[in-house]
């Protein structure tokens, strides 16, 4: 595991679930922002764990940028995207994260 730092695109509507002990988790979505075409795949899962989660689902949508700080890891699973790309991916376990370039729009009226 790496401890890395990115600047990544939301692609996906973040995903909320609870377990048993009411510990709260998001998964969404990213890519790397990209100056150049290129045909590489650059999405990638993201982990948000415990009050940051919920953070994550109050401010943050598809399409806004932010800065993610965790651990980097190669999921082994097979992961689909668009239905079509079926390989390993990179999922990355958030410790820290902060607001780069958000949408217009706002989600909440607690801004």
């Amino acid at each position: 595991m790496n401890y890395t730092c990115f600047i990544i695109k939301i692609i996906s509507d973040p995903i909320q679930s609870y377990f048993e002990d009411n510990s709260s988790l998001v998964e969404i979505i990213g890519k790397f922002p990209q100056i150049r075409n290129k045909r590489t795949i650059d999405y990638f899962r993201i982990s948000i764990w415990g009050n940051l989660a919920d953070d994550v689902m109050k401010y943050y949508q598809i399409n806004d940028y932010i800065i993610i700080e965790g651990y980097m890891f190669l999921n082994r699973d097979l992961f689909e995207i668009d239905n079509s790309v079926k390989n390993s991916q990179i999922e990355i376990s958030v410790r820290k994260i902060y607001p780069f370039l958000l949408n217009n729009r706002i989600k909440s009226n607690n801004f």
